[in-house]
């Protein structure tokens, strides 16, 4: 089978939605990025205290993902069957799931913060600058989780643009605010941490206000309206929990294990700590075109196989495996080329920019295999339908493998910088593996509604 699919509509495709989104990924960067400068001007207790922080904010990031990604799975397949009212029925099961797991970190929040900052670090000034940070993103999860399931839908039909507007308003509004309330500017007053959270909560606000009303009011393609929230959904319980719910356990499970990776840096030292959370927006930063065709591969696969062309999928899974390889190269280049700029944008002591530049030469290592299995397993193998396999797979390499053997590493062994991260993310060099073989079997593509079935029976017969 040739490497690359020959049809230029399949890479204008591609482009039209990775492009977008990736640049949507890169206006978040930046507004993270700014983040991260402007609370590190203030020491490494409040840069390290807002990491962890947003350690646990991450695990709700990536859970809202995972409802969300597993719903576009049978949105984008819906999309391309042009089943439109199977595919409101998905939208609203989204939406009831993701407001009552918004409600329950917004409780945990409310009620223990504290408690959730000694999960990451046991130093008394780091967990201080962490509770103040997070008192302010109790209301941040039901903005951040609405807007973020809606903005995962809008992609799966090919409403990219959307997003991107509303993201770049976010930018514009977080750093002002941001300047404002963390230095005292304009009259406002000097906040420090809280002023970095007050305008991360207010920036949520406004996107949740351009993307819902966009997509409850104004929105022609699915034409999804409030009242649409009362509709009777039984009829497709089951094909949502078959499919969407390996999907959110195992983003859980990322969610939780990037947690438990904070967890083990956090006891390594605040040095540590602080070194990595600038190689993130780093890696971020030069990884955001993996994000939009990671995408742009569960949509258009959705899209091919509503269509009911598996041939078709097949050859276009083998060519996303191949951008997989060849831009997580380019990737690792450009975090070599920019890590000493990078670094020397904090104000931070010698040793823990020793850590960075460590950590930056594995993380460029790592990235070729990280974007080859995030192309593969969040974009492609899922837009399959190959859910329950990709949970297990999640399990296997993560919590047993990767999790273990970074925490002997860093609080047995003692190993340096760059290979306690190697330990920490072996998972991804076996995943992209593993990716190649499951491509290769064609086990992948799985039939996930009543009509989809019907058809294959009738052509087995």
């Amino acid at each position: 089978m040739s490497l690359f699919v020959r049809d230029k509509s399949f890479y204008k495709k591609t482009a039209a939605i990775a492009i977008p989104i990736s640049l949507q990924g890169l206006i978040s960067i930046g507004v993270n990025m700014a983040d991260n400068i402007m609370v590190g001007s203030l020491g490494e207790n409040a840069l390290s205290g807002t990491a962890l922080a947003n350690q646990f904010t991450g695990i709700f990031h990536i859970g809202c993902m995972g409802i969300s990604m597993g719903a576009s799975v049978l949105t984008a397949r819906f999309w391309g069957m042009k089943d439109k009212q199977s595919l409101k029925k998905t939208v609203t099961i989204m939406l009831r799931i993701c407001v009552l797991f918004a409600a329950i970190f917004m409780a945990a929040t409310l009620i223990a913060p504290g408690s959730i900052m000694r999960m990451y670090s046991k130093e008394l000034e780091v967990i201080e600058q962490g509770i103040l940070y997070l008192k302010w993103m109790v209301p941040c999860y039901i903005l951040l989780g609405l807007s973020l399931t809606l903005t995962i839908v809008l992609r799966s039909v090919g409403q990219v643009r959307i997003p991107l507007y509303s993201s770049l308003g976010a930018l514009f509004i977080n750093i002002f605010l941001n300047y404002m309330l963390i230095y005292g500017h304009f009259g406002a007053p000097k906040m420090g941490v809280e002023g970095a959270a007050l305008a991360t909560m207010l920036g949520r606000a406004f996107e949740f206000l351009f993307i819902g009303g966009y997509f409850f009011f104004i929105d022609k393609k699915i034409q999804y309206r409030i009242k649409d929230l009362t509709m009777s959904c039984r009829s497709l319980i089951f094909n949502y929990i078959s499919i969407s719910i390996p999907v959110f356990v195992s983003d859980m499970l990322l969610a939780f294990g990037n947690s438990a990776v904070a967890m083990v840096m956090g006891r390594i030292g605040k040095d540590f700590v602080s070194a990595n959370s600038i190689t993130v927006v780093t890696q971020q930063l030069s990884t955001v075109l993996i994000q939009g065709i990671c995408h742009a591969g569960c949509i258009i696969t959705g899209h091919t196989l509503g269509e009911g062309d598996k041939e078709k999928a097949q050859r276009q899974a083998v060519t996303f495996f191949m951008l997989g390889i060849v831009i997580g190269a380019i990737a690792g280049g450009i975090i070599l080329s920019i890590n000493e700029f990078v670094i020397n944008l904090y104000n931070i002591t010698d040793e823990t920019k020793e850590m960075a530049r460590q950590l930056m030469r594995a993380i460029a290592f790592i990235v070729v295999f990280q974007s080859t299995n995030s192309i593969m397993t969040k974009g492609v193998l899922r837009g399959g339908g190959d859910t329950k396999f990709l949970m297990v797979a999640d399990i296997l390499y993560l919590w047993i493998l990767s999790i273990p053997l970074g925490y002997i590493a860093g609080l047995v062994w003692h190993l340096p910088a760059f290979w306690i991260y190697i330990c920490l993310k072996i998972d991804q060099v076996v995943k992209a593996v593993w990716c190649l073989f499951r491509l290769r079997s064609r086990k992948w593509i799985k039939a996930i509604s009543a009509r989809e079935n019907a058809l294959e029976a009738e052509t087995e017969v």
